[in-house]
C-alpha cells in the first residue's frame, strides 16, 4: 500500500532578519511548496506545531543552544524538532539548526576551538560518498562559515564531513534529517550584508576586522559560483525528500 503524500507545507524556524532561506527559498517555491516562517526574533513566545506540514526547515542564529533563559523559544524548537523526529518528516538544520538538531539528539554542544568565519575547507568522510544530497561534492570542497561553536555526531548518526578546525561539518540522521554547520545557502549579497551587520562585524574584530572582511570580500567571487552550484544539487535533492515535485502553475496574463 502506498503511503501518503506529505503535506506540501513547510515550516521554517529563523531566528534573525538577517539569516533567511537564500539560495533555498526560490527551489522550494519551484517545487510548489507554502512556507510558514516563524521568525522567533520578533515573536520569541510564538508556540508553532508541526500538525499539518510535510516537513521543517531550521536556520542559523548568533545565540547558543544553551541560551533558553534568554531565548526560550530554543526550548520550542528542541520540542519541535522531537516532534519531527517522532513523525517521521524531513529536517534541514543549517548552522545553529544543525546544533539545534544534535542538541535533541543527546549530542554536546559546544564552542570550537576556534572560530572559521569566512571560506573553509571541508572534506567529505568515507560514509559520505553514498549520500544523496551530497554526492555533489568533490572530496574536498571550499565553503562559506560563519560559526563559533559545534556539536558532536549524535549517537546512531552518520558523520559526513569535517574540517581542519571543525571535526563535525555534517551529519545525517535517519534518511531524511541532515544538519550542515556550513553555509549552502548564501550569496554574494548575503555575505556583504552579514559583513554589515554590527553583531557579525564584532565576530569579526576578534579575528583581524576589516582585513578579515576583505579576505572574505577577495575570495568570494572566486567561490560563489561554485557554492551556489552546490547549493542547487544539495538543497534540490533535499527538496525531493519532502515529497512529489509539484511545480508552480504559471498562469498566462490576460
Amino acid at each position: 500500500m502506498q503511503s501518503p503524500a506529505r503535506p506540501h507545507k513547510l515550516l521554517v524556524c529563523q531566528h534573525v532578519a538577517y539569516e533567511p532561506l537564500g539560495t533555498l527559498n526560490p527551489l522550494l517555491k519551484d517545487a510548489g511548496f507554502r512556507l510558514r516562517y516563524v521568525n522567533f526574533g520578533r515573536h520569541p513566545d510564538a508556540q508553532p506545531s508541526l500538525e499539518g506540514y510535510g516537513g521543517m526547515v531550521i536556520l542559523g542564529g548568533p545565540m547558543n543552544v544553551d541560551d533558553v533563559a534568554g531565548h526560550p523559544h530554543l526550548r520550542t524548537e528542541l520540542r519541535l524538532i522531537e516532534d519531527a523526529l517522532r513523525a517521521g518528516v524531513p529536517v534541514l538544520g543549517i548552522c545553529l539548526g544543525a546544533q539545534l538538531i544534535a542538541r535533541a539528539l543527546g549530542a554536546p554542544v559546544r564552542p570550537n576551538e576556534e572560530k572559521e568565519i569566512g571560506w573553509f575547507d571541508v572534506a567529505l568522510t568515507d560514509e559520505a560518498r553514498d549520500d544523496r544530497l551530497l554526492a555533489p561534492f568533490e572530496p574536498n570542497e571550499r565553503v562559506f562559515q560563519w560559526h563559533g561553536d559545534t556539536f558532536e555526531t549524535p549517537r546512531g548518526a552518520v558523520r559526513l564531513a569535517h574540517s581542519q578546525t571543525c571535526a563535525n561539518q555534517a551529519f545525517r540522521y535517519g534518511d531524511n534529517v541532515y544538519g550542515l554547520q556550513f553555509h549552502l545557502e548564501v550569496d554574494e549579497r548575503m555575505i556583504e550584508r552579514w559583513l554589515r551587520v554590527e553583531a557579525m562585524r564584532r565576530e569579526i574584530e576578534s579575528l583581524g576586522g576589516e582585513a578579515h572582511a576583505e579576505r572574505i570580500r577577495a575570495e568570494t567571487p572566486v567561490r560563489i559560483e561554485r557554492l551556489k552550484a552546490l547549493s542547487d544539487a544539495t538543497f534540490g535533492e533535499f527538496v525531493r525528500l519532502f515529497g512529489p515535485r509539484r511545480r508552480r502553475l504559471v498562469h498566462p496574463s490576460r
